[in-house]
């Protein structure tokens, strides 16, 4: 015989005793007031639930304390209600970069609203790669989430071939027409951080790059050509790898090249920061002597010294966009690619 107890949550009687039962969409329809598919189509997206009924059903699973059986609903639909955050990089850059950190926390909040999990995975090497290729390709993920992939990374071709729904970070070159992306405008972006170094008089704006098989290397270097038309001298451009070490050592050679130099565009904060080191033992004053933009504002910027000016890119939107998109994917619909604008952060190292 059951009862409800004066909370609202389901219990059960026993031989005398009280014991608590497991609240079922039955229960959370009954509080809500509706039926038993609005429940379920709550529980499932939110897709085609009027905003009263969504909100009736989300304060009936507060009050009742349902909680969704997740191996029972992978038993109907066949899927296995997690996604993979893959990175395709060797393993210390997820923990060098700041940039991938924060779109890994975002991915993870915004999949949470889900009650969905997020799986780290790491391929930066050829093991990395077949190794992870298999377990995705066996269904224990509904979807990836891609992140940093280079033109030519056969992770792409991979996941394709296996048909596992994915939503690349970035443009996937190579790939525009059948992967989804959710970028930020880099080549605006760029347009925009050495146009403000130009209108701070500077005359000889030098640009350190990202890797040109990545779309942030190609589109931040476009962007940079663009701003400075007939002033652009490749003397004045350094491709760096984005990290920390590739900046600093990039910017003694673009001293060694151009002492003349008086700015530098810097496609990375982590770039960035090498740079200021390398300016520093040069015995360059920033920004008196050299003025310093970066692009990102991941978190590093605001803690170098001096504070970088940067282009700030929406790292939490990036995230939930990209999710979205994802599941969209998931659920059948068409790849879709979003653009997003990014934003100057003047600070002083201009």
């Amino acid at each position: 015989m059951a009862r409800r107890s004066l909370d609202s949550r389901p219990v059960e009687e026993n031989s005398g005793s009280v014991r608590r039962r497991r609240p079922t969409i039955r229960d959370v329809a009954a509080a809500a007031g509706v039926s038993r598919g609005t429940v379920s189509r709550v529980i499932n997206g939110g897709h085609w639930v009027s905003p009263d009924a969504l909100a009736a059903v989300e304060e009936a699973i507060r009050t009742t304390g349902y909680v969704a059986n997740q191996h029972a609903r992978s038993l109907v639909t066949s899927r296995s209600n997690s996604v993979a955050f893959l990175l395709t990089e060797p393993q210390h850059l997820l923990f060098e970069d700041p940039n991938f950190s924060v779109l890994l926390r975002g991915a993870a909040e915004a999949l949470a609203k889900r009650e969905m999990p997020l799986l780290l995975m790491v391929a930066g090497t050829p093991e990395e790669r077949r190794r992870i290729s298999r377990y995705v390709a066996a269904g224990h993920v509904d979807g990836v989430l891609l992140i940093s992939s280079h033109r030519g990374n056969p992770m792409v071709a991979e996941l394709l071939e296996h048909r596992v729904p994915v939503v690349s970070c970035g443009v996937p070159l190579g790939y525009e027409g059948r992967v989804g992306y959710v970028a930020a405008d880099d080549r605006a972006g760029a347009r925009t951080m050495t146009s403000h170094l130009l209108s701070r008089g500077r005359s000889r704006v030098a640009m350190i790059t990202g890797p040109l098989d990545t779309p942030g290397g190609t589109l931040r270097l476009e962007g940079y050509r663009e701003a400075l038309g007939d002033q652009y001298d490749p003397e004045l451009v350094i491709h760096g790898d984005y990290s920390r070490e590739s900046g600093r050592l990039g910017m003694a050679e673009l001293l060694d090249r151009r002492p003349d130099l008086d700015a530098v565009f810097v496609a990375s904060d982590l770039m960035a920061a090498g740079a200021l080191v390398a300016l520093q033992s040069a015995g360059r004053r920033v920004p008196d002597d050299v003025a310093v933009g970066g692009f990102d504002d991941s978190g590093v910027a605001a803690a170098l010294h001096p504070a970088l000016t940067t282009m700030r890119q929406p790292f939490e939107r990036i995230s939930a966009e990209m999710v979205r998109l994802l599941l969209e994917v998931v659920e059948g619909q068409e790849p879709a690619a979003i653009t997003l604008p990014t934003s100057l952060v003047e600070r002083a190292s201009t």
